[in-house]
């Protein structure tokens, strides 16, 4: 009986074209969470292998619009390696290269400007323990003060050191952005953060005191995850958003 031989090249190819469907149908799903900012800020993926090689959306193309084949691939210096027809914003690429050149486990880097991220990253106490949502944003949350558009590679350092090694960064003045060992990984941990905020900046409006959730349950918060989630983070979530892509905007596969 022959045996079926693997090749390595092709094993590549598909990784790569299944990572970039995975990224084309995170981009589309973060505008039908309205959570895009025209064709600013951005979501950016590792391809599998040894080398620094990533991608990233095309400059100038709204986030309903990316397809698989329209993202670009670049280098960890945001240089372009393939021939596509579009060049991406080399300063956007920034934070993003910082923290997939500092984590090995950035599989996926996800960062938004959504309205209510930016109201919270804008309060003074940053996120609170107020919602079921918050607390597991809490369980690995960190801070990065704002230092203006993020065009400066000498704040490069500043930014991993203050991510450290957790899943959540609250960008003061600025926004939101998760780290995850996947896109299913890195959306719907977004996915909690935005809503964490949304409920946040709904409860603090309603003009009465608020509950917060106490400390000794916010310390089993990281393991109360694994039980919801079957220690399979956003992989569960994810086949039923891709299947709701494929019914509301299913070009991105294209």
């Amino acid at each position: 009986m022959d045996l079926a031989v693997t090749h390595p090249a092709h094993d590549s190819h598909a990784a790569e074209r299944q990572l970039r469907i995975d990224l084309a149908a995170c981009y589309r799903l973060v505008a039908a969470y309205g959570w895009d900012d025209l064709i600013f800020t951005h979501i950016s993926a590792r391809i599998p292998g040894p080398e620094h090689h990533f991608l990233i959306n095309p400059y100038g193309m709204m986030f309903s619009e990316i397809t698989a084949s329209s993202l670009v691939k670049v280098d960890l210096d945001g240089g372009k390696l393939d021939d596509n027809p579009y060049e991406i914003n080399p300063a956007g690429f920034t934070i993003h290269s910082a923290v997939h050149a500092a984590r090995e486990d950035a599989a996926c880097v996800l960062h938004v400007h959504s309205v209510n991220g930016v109201a919270v990253s804008a309060q003074e106490e940053g996120l609170l323990p107020l919602s079921q949502h918050s607390m597991f944003v809490l369980a690995s949350l960190a801070y990065h003060d704002y230092e203006g558009v993020a065009l400066e590679e000498d704040e490069k350092p500043r930014l991993v050191r203050d991510l450290g090694t957790k899943r959540f960064l609250l960008l003061r003045n600025h926004g939101l952005l998760t780290v995850g060992r996947s896109v299913a990984e890195a959306f719907v941990a977004m996915y909690f953060f935005e809503t964490a905020c949304m409920m946040q900046v709904r409860a603090l409006g309603g003009g009465v005191p608020v509950r917060r959730i106490g400390k000794r349950i916010l310390e089993g918060a990281e393991q109360q995850w694994d039980m919801v989630t079957r220690g399979a983070g956003g992989g569960l979530a994810w086949p039923a958003l891709m299947r709701k892509m494929d019914s509301t905007n299913p070009g991105y596969r294209n």
